[in-house]
């Protein structure tokens, strides 16, 4: 049962949530591979790459660590294609391509893999890349010790490793999953030098040492991130045109997280690229003859608020339907985002495997019965309109991050307003310590979240029960039926019942008001003109192996 470059089946819907829009220029592609920069007569112009020079690239927020096993966040994912491989990647139209891994068998019982290595790849540190350097980074993902994130999701139900030969490795699985194999194209699970990683230790993330076209040269905290070209490089996947050595001879990317200082830089040449173009830039970048847009739309888990079902009243499905019938999101995604974001209806976003269409238009805001509800509830306005119960004030707990990423705090801001009027007290408490205030108190009533990713059965992550010994979701989340739905989606092969499974899972999220889903995060950067082959994988990372800068 080879599975050499096989489409893998359950993506079937996955390019076409993919688009790059080129704009400054009038014209647009809709291949994030192909995009390439645009004359102002709204012809492709393409040049011979040039070798050399700098690539300033603007990020809106910084990255929580460099190790990828470690990290939470997608900004770092964004760094990762840089520094790291992966050991397979997955092509515009869903398939699944070879990295680091050259070919793939699957056991006929689906609890292992097989997995052929490219050979003559070394670390940046001169230590090669072998099945041992496999073994070493999935087994330390398992560990408790290395405090793995995103990339324990990701590499389960993995169990252990066999090293076959040099050059191949088996990879055994607690369960069948069919996910995992995709999931091993992620940033997350980009594979790192066993060396380096055990002599840095926890230390890694500020001295990272992968495979790819960029080495790591310094990080200043909150200020950048400068990487140097990796001359070795010379084992490129099919994600870019240019399988050698990077054109750049550095890429720098700076933290910049004020809107109108990051895209300034770009109009003013501070910077040659920056990504999270605030709404209001885009129609003016569209007309700017000195600039192009580029713009590709993520799949996964769209912009989500989580109710805490551990935290009163929130734990009462009425007191979660009042707020759900309270909230305006068309309202909040037109005021904030101009029409450049579209709004979010479910658990998932549109053009990945089980969407439900079904719940497109199911919620609307209704404030008579927001009120009812909790008129249900035994919760009475006060005199000054907010409600009290057995001498309780009604009060939800908004936590958010800062800096205002993607006008998260703004969403905030006027949920507060809106749940004024059925007599809320909200409480907004925007934070730097997400990971105090949120991961280990879970001090929160309210807290938003997204996730880049390919596969449905990420919403495993999201609402399946965890043990005691595990972080709990964000929802907390445990009903028996939806572990059995999300289990049996896990190892399901036949597409058609593999999607009404994840369909169940959506409508019970739904039916339940245990989240509010708010927007479908489009990925967009501003560029220079100079700025050439910029491309972007079907995650909507960008891949900078093919950039050069034009004279």
């Amino acid at each position: 049962m080879k599975r050499r470059f096989k489409p893998a089946y359950a993506f079937g819907a996955f390019a076409l949530a993919l688009t790059t829009v080129l704009a400054g220029c009038g014209s647009s592609s809709n291949s994030a591979a192909t995009a390439q920069a645009a004359s102002g007569s709204g012809t492709a112009t393409a040049s011979a790459p040039v070798q050399g020079g700098e690539f300033t690239y603007a990020l809106a927020t910084s990255p929580d660590t460099l190790d990828p096993r470690r990290s939470g966040l997608a900004v770092s994912v964004r760094v990762f294609g840089a520094l790291y491989d992966t050991l397979l990647v997955r092509n515009a139209d869903g398939s699944l391509g070879p990295s680091l891994a050259t070919e793939w068998e699957q056991s006929d019982d689906g609890l292992s893999y097989t997995l052929k290595l490219k050979e003559g790849v070394k670390f940046q540190d001169g230590t090669p890349f072998n099945a041992e350097a496999v073994k070493y980074n999935f087994d330390s993902i398992i560990d408790p010790e290395t405090k793995a994130a995103n990339a324990l999701a990701l590499l389960r139900p993995y169990k252990s490793s066999e090293v076959v030969d040099e050059y191949t490795i088996k990879l055994n699985l607690e369960t069948a999953s069919q996910a995992f194999l995709g999931n091993l194209s992620q940033g997350m699970l980009s594979i790192v030098s066993p060396t380096a990683a055990k002599e840095k230790g926890e230390d890694f993330g500020k001295n990272p040492i992968g495979t790819g076209p960029f080495k790591f040269l310094s990080w200043s905290e909150n200020a950048e991130i400068v990487l140097e070209r990796n001359p070795d490089y010379a084992w490129g996947s099919g994600e870019a045109k240019n399988t050698g050595a990077a054109y750049l001879d550095r890429l720098t990317f700076k933290i910049v997280p004020e809107e109108a200082t990051r895209i300034g830089g770009v109009q003013s040449g501070q910077v040659l690229a920056a990504e999270t173009v605030p709404p209001q830039n885009i129609v003016a970048l569209e007309s700017d003859p000195n600039a192009q847009l580029f713009k590709t739309n993520t799949i996964g888990l769209p912009y989500t608020l989580f109710f805490n079902l551990e935290k009163k009243p929130w734990d009462e499905l009425k007191a979660r339907q009042a707020v759900q019938s309270a909230v305006d999101v068309d309202t909040i995604v037109k005021t904030l985002y101009l029409g450049t974001y579209e709004r979010a209806w479910s658990s998932l976003t549109p053009g990945i495997l089980g969407y439900d269409e079904s719940l497109e238009g199911k919620i609307a805001p209704n404030l008579e019965k927001a009120n009812a509800l909790l008129d249900e509830l035994g919760w009475v306005k006060g005199a000054d309109g907010i409600r009290e119960k057995e001498g309780q004030r009604l009060t939800l707990h908004y936590v958010d991050g800062s800096p205002n990423r993607e006008k998260r705090n703004d969403i905030a801001a006027m949920i507060r307003e809106q749940l004024k009027a059925i007599g809320v007290e909200t409480e907004v408490e925007i934070t730097q310590d997400i990971a105090t205030a949120v991961y280990q108190n879970w001090d929160y009533d309210l807290y938003g979240n997204s996730q880049v990713n390919s596969d449905p059965n990420a919403l495993s992550a999201f609402y399946h029960s965890t043990k005691e010994s595990e972080r709990r979701t964000l929802n907390g989340l445990s009903d028996p039926e939806v572990d059995k739905w999300l289990e049996e989606a896990g190892v399901e092969k036949d597409e058609a019942k593999r999607t009404e499974l994840y369909k169940k899972v959506q409508r019970y999220i739904s039916d339940q008001a245990l989240i509010l889903p708010i927007y479908v995060f489009p990925y967009t950067v501003a560029a220079a003109k100079s700025v050439q082959g910029l491309t972007f994988d079907p995650f909507g990372y960008p891949i900078f192996n093919d950039v050069y800068l034009s004279k």
